[in-house]
């Protein structure tokens, strides 16, 4: 099932925990604060965006259905 990931930029306190488990779907700018590369994810990328999410302290990282 394809899914939306939405990143609340302002939010992101440049952690990097969602680079580091799904380096495909997230990267950080010279600042540190989360990019998102992957708006729609589905499959190994889905999991990982999910597991981002779980594990960002910010709670900037959301998956939802489209």
């Amino acid at each position: 099932m394809l899914m939306v990931v939405v990143v609340q930029r302002d939010a992101c306190v440049g952690a990097g925990q969602c680079t580091l488990v799904a380096p495909d779907v997230f990267d950080q700018d010279d600042d540190g604060i989360v990019l998102l590369l992957e708006p729609e994810v589905e499959g190994a990328l889905l999991e990982a965006a999910n597991k981002a999410a779980r594990l960002c302290p910010a709670r900037a990282i959301a998956v939802s259905a489209q």
